[in-house]
């Protein structure tokens, strides 16, 4: 989801040089308003997972799910790719596929943790001075998924290292999220049947 994600001290952001209207200047606004609010912590009775190891965390996720937001509208084959840096902050890479213009899209940014290393709580920004919670409150112990809630429970994300889940492990994630809040019966389900041009095959 997101999901998702981008960072503090100077924010970087790279466009496909082909792709600055449209629904990527959607996707990227949204993004901007949803960190406007400048709200680091997790939704109301959500703690991020903890023990948390970036390491296992780092790599390429798939986003599975998420909530409907202008600035994902129509993506798919949605992908998150996570690299720890040498100043503790992590980069970002998100890509996916807009339907509507048949085009790949991309965003580089950068995220830091909002305490210790060892707590699934960053604040993401792809541009500066916008702030915004990436908070991970459930992880599967092999690192195999995750589910991933913004500054509130109106933002969700069901991210996989596979691009499917069999249905009883998506079932009880989907289930987890409910728990804590989230209006699971608005996800959307993302569909992955393209090979990102930038990536190789999985």
């Amino acid at each position: 989801m997101y999901l998702l994600s981008a960072f503090l001290f100077s924010v970087r952001r790279a466009l496909i040089p082909s792709c600055r209207a449209g629904l990527w200047a959607l996707w990227m606004a949204g993004v901007a308003a949803m960190a406007g609010c400048a709200n680091t912590s997790p939704p109301p009775g959500v703690e991020a997972v903890t023990p948390f190891d970036l390491q296992r965390y780092q790599g390429r996720w798939y986003e599975l799910a998420r909530l409907d937001h202008s600035f994902e509208r129509g993506m798919t084959d949605v992908s998150a790719t996570y690299t720890p840096q040498a100043d503790g902050s992590v980069r970002v890479v998100n890509r996916g596929f807009a339907a509507a213009s048949g085009q790949w899209r991309e965003a580089i940014g950068r995220a830091l943790f909002t305490g210790a290393p060892t707590t699934g709580s960053l604040k993401v920004s792809f541009f500066g001075p916008f702030y915004g919670g990436y908070h991970v409150a459930a992880l599967d112990p092999d690192y195999r998924w995750a589910l991933v809630l913004g500054p509130d429970t109106s933002y969700c994300w069901i991210l996989a290292r596979d691009k499917q889940l069999d249905a009883a492990q998506r079932d009880a994630i989907v289930a987890r999220a409910q728990a804590l809040g989230v209006d699971t019966h608005a996800l959307i389900w993302v569909t992955h049947k393209r090979q990102d041009p930038a990536q190789p095959p999985h």
